[in-house]
């Protein structure tokens, strides 16, 4: 497997001249690093059917084969709605893969190919087979960790070279996603709605709506009128740390057993005593339930599997719901020590337990136990715990007092001026913190580029572990690094690289820029 090197985009003479001559040239411009895998997007008739077709790129976006560390050509689509160009070029594996044959040293490679070209783009778009989709994309998410950036997957239902085919719409939508918002998750867009990745499930093998979100919301949603995100849902890191990926994921090591009317307690045995088996994703009926009793054959079969070391989780075989203790049988699965994987997906189920038994150590069961009924990722719908708290009164709360959101703005990038830590505080206590944190000032300025002119490190730690990104460009295209350094802020100019920030090809190639950076190195 070739993974992508790191890459720099480079355009042809005459597109350069068309591009000089719009009059449109001023508008701020994002890069978009396209990762051909396979799948029937990029396929063609062959003698035994649909096979991958080498070159998709040469014949469909004119891009180049990937090899040793050379210049991608790259081309650039109109203004977007959103006043924006996208430039985007493409790498490709060799040889390209079918989904089904996916595995999880392809999975390694994919997000390799991610990392060594993190600094370079602005977003990715990964091209994959539908088949083992939702679970490449649940796996990414667990292998990226402190993902700064929109990783989207796509494919199609039919090859980009059909007459009547899904492959233009995903594409674009996705490329013009992850130029457009900073949507820092593994997400999965299909049929005009972006997915969260390690949410999603193929329904269908042959309608255009091939896959589905049962018990999570989409992120975003195209239709005529543009582009919605539902910022409410989108996560961000909270911690201050660079991205990172993980490439010993291992699949091989946990299986998956759905449970029929009729199985016999032998067959799961048999399952459970494979030679290194560590983990089982035991698919049940309803809400986690399976035949017999507390002393049935099949519970006593998964209790000593878990008294050697098995981890054993329970998912629903249903699409929509989630498995939980409601009925006797699934009682006494719990009490056998099985862990309820609630309204898991059974790809998120899967390999989220082999991201978990891969971690160093070796982690032990009950680490792993606890670990899988938390969100790590935004895949599991956590419990609510009750909470109890003195009612105050709306005067006492800024935040309360602050309706408009553009007037609780203005009070935030006061309070960032001020150094007023204590007022950044109560006015981010709200629930309408991420709106907060994505909303910018008429520059473009969102809360991180004003922390990062002030030089208060201490709100810009505040900011970051809140989910504050350190991507975002202002209306000059201009980072928060780069405002940080060229403002002599170098304290918020380290917590910014610690976060994972960095300086985009254009702030390393501006004229003073390289004066400033040669100073402060």
């Amino acid at each position: 497997m070739v993974s992508a090197p790191p890459a720099h985009e480079a355009s042809g003479p005459q597109q350069q001249q068309q591009q000089q001559q719009q009059p449109d040239a001023s508008l701020p411009e994002s890069r978009v690093l396209i990762i051909g895998t396979g799948g029937t997007i990029c396929m063609q008739n062959g003698p035994d059917g649909l096979q991958p077709s080498q070159g998709f790129m040469e014949i469909t976006l004119h891009a180049v084969r990937n090899g040793k560390h050379i210049s991608i050509p790259s081309l650039r689509t109109p203004p977007t709605a959103y006043q924006r160009h996208v430039r985007y070029g493409m790498v490709e594996f060799d040889p390209l893969l079918d989904s089904s044959s996916m595995s999880a040293q392809d999975w390694a490679a994919i997000a390799m190919a991610v990392k060594e070209n993190y600094h370079l783009f602005d977003g990715f778009v990964i091209l994959h087979g539908t088949d083992s989709l939702a679970h490449t994309a649940s796996a990414l998410s667990f292998m990226m960790s402190n993902l700064g950036k929109p990783v989207i997957l796509t494919g199609a239902q039919a090859p980009i070279f059909a007459l009547q085919s899904d492959a233009v719409d995903n594409l674009l939508g996705s490329l013009i996603i992850a130029g457009t918002f900073v949507i820092p998750e593994v997400a999965l867009f299909f049929h005009h709605k972006l997915y969260r990745g390690n949410r999603t499930t193929k329904v269908s093998s042959s309608s255009f709506e091939a896959f589905a979100s049962p018990n999570c919301e989409p992120l975003a949603k195209v239709s005529g009128l543009g582009i919605a995100v539902n910022w409410a849902l989108v996560l961000r890191p909270t911690s201050i740390a660079e991205f990172d990926v993980t490439t010993d994921l291992d699949t091989t090591h946990v299986a998956c057993l759905r449970v029929f009317p009729g199985i016999k307690p032998e067959m799961v045995d048999a399952v459970l005593r494979l030679p290194g088996l560590r983990g089982l994703i035991l698919e049940t009926f309803g809400m986690g339930n399976v035949p017999g009793g507390a002393d049935g054959p099949l519970t006593r079969v998964v209790r000593d599997a878990i008294a050697r070391g098995v981890v054993v989780i329970n998912v629903s075989q249903c699409v929509s719901g989630f498995a939980s203790p409601v009925y006797a049988p699934a009682t006494h699965l719990g009490r056998a020590g099985v862990i309820f994987g609630l309204d898991l997906t059974v790809e998120a189920a899967l390999t989220k337990l082999s991201y978990l038994l891969a971690r160093p150590g070796p982690p032990s069961p009950a680490d792993v136990a606890a670990q899988l009924t938390r969100s790590l990722r935004g895949e599991i719908t956590e419990l609510p715990t009750t909470s109890f708290s003195h009612p105050s009164s709306p005067l006492d709360s800024a935040a309360q007092r602050l309706t408009p959101a553009q007037t609780a703005f203005a009070a935030l990038g006061y309070a960032i001026q001020r150094h007023d830590i204590s007022a950044v505080r109560e006015l981010l206590a709200g629930e309408g913190t991420l709106k907060l944190l994505t909303r910018a000032d008429y520059a473009g300025n969102t809360a991180v580029h004003l922390a990062a002119i002030s030089g208060d490190a201490t709100i810009m730690r505040e900011l970051l572990q809140r989910g504050a990104s350190v991507h975002e460009r202002n209306r000059a295209d201009n980072s928060p690094l780069f405002l940080a350094t060229l403002s002599g802020q170098e304290d918020c100019a380290a917590l910014l690289r610690q976060a994972g920030a960095h300086l985009s090809v254009e702030e390393l190639e501006h004229g003073p820029w390289r004066q400033i950076t040669a100073h402060s190195t």
